[in-house]
């Protein structure tokens, strides 16, 4: 069985059946072991003479038994990894925990507050509406990338060695790749192994956004905006959903208790905005699936 034959069943499990609660209730997700991994090595590497080599090697010894792993999965045969990559893609957890971010803003602004605290790191204690609707808008375009665009690149280029490096990678970098005195030096290796592996990724799926939104001639506008952004990849899809739905993301928010300014993405979109606009957006991360579905159907008739 092709990889394309393999990725195109697993999209439609994944996007049939998400994450079923009564297996990962009575055992760890693959993510949750790769976190215990990093975690291990975390409290094993990241000592008082740690630093940048220490990091490296953490991220080497992560990238290594990834790779070791996949190998040996690739092994059981075509139906394992259809279902191991249906695992491994978050296309419909990531509608459903957006989508519950529409509907508890129906409910009142505390539990569309509460919702959007699943799904995103920042303070959302004083948001007012149109704030936590552009919190999960934005988490959606982003984790598009990361959850389900960037898995199947991987996958289609590595095959499962290549899709489960990746998967660790963004798992580590979720963990460890913040500037903090901790991870500072620790952590920057890790950082920007998860900035390469997601740089075709990010602009791809700013495409996929782009295209059957019709906005595809403001790809200008679009580089500009997500070379504003404080990382080299979010930007691509956050940018392109702001054009697509016609609203304004990022600008203020607060991390730590402390107001940050970033700049406007798609500054000239409506700013006030709701369960509407979330919604929108979930349109365009199945319109985007949908095309990525159209692309893996090609690969698999010419394969």
């Amino acid at each position: 069985m092709s990889a394309p034959v393999i990725l195109l069943l697993a999209m439609m499990l994944d996007a049939a059946f998400g994450e079923p609660r009564w297996l990962w209730s009575r055992v760890p997700h693959p993510a949750v072991l790769m976190g215990r991994a990093v975690a291990l090595l975390d409290r094993k590497l990241n000592t008082k003479n740690g630093g940048i080599i220490a990091g490296g090697a953490a991220l080497a010894i992560l990238i290594g038994g990834a790779w070791f792993i996949g190998w040996a999965l690739a092994h059981l045969g075509g139906i394992a990894q259809i279902v191991i990559v249906a695992i491994l893609l978050a296309q419909r957890s990531l509608v459903q925990h957006v989508a519950a971010v529409a509907d508890g803003l129906r409910i009142s602004l505390g539990d569309g507050r509460r919702a959007v605290a699943m799904i995103v790191s920042r303070d959302t204690a004083q948001m007012d509406q149109s704030a936590v609707a552009r919190s999960a808008i934005e988490s959606a375009a982003e984790n598009l990338s990361d959850g389900v665009i960037a898995p199947i690149f991987w996958f289609l280029l590595g095959g499962l060695p290549g899709l489960i490096v990746y998967k660790a990678v963004n798992t580590a970098d979720s963990m460890i790749g913040y500037r903090t005195p901790r991870y500072e030096r620790f952590g920057k290796t890790t950082a920007r192994m998860d900035d390469v592996m997601n740089f075709v990724p990010a602009r791809l799926t700013c495409l996929l956004i782009a295209l059957p939104a019709g906005v595809i001639g403001m790809l200008d506008e679009i580089r500009k905006d997500a070379a504003q952004h404080r990382s080299p990849n979010a930007g691509w899809p956050e940018a392109a959903m702001a054009r697509a739905i016609g609203v304004a993301l990022a600008g203020p928010r607060a991390y730590d208790g402390k107001m940050q300014q970033f700049p406007w993405v798609g500054g000239a979109g409506a700013r006030t905005i709701g369960a509407g606009e979330i919604e929108a957006s979930i349109r365009k991360l199945w319109q985007a699936w949908g095309m990525m579905l159209g692309l893996t159907i090609l690969l698999a008739s010419l394969g």
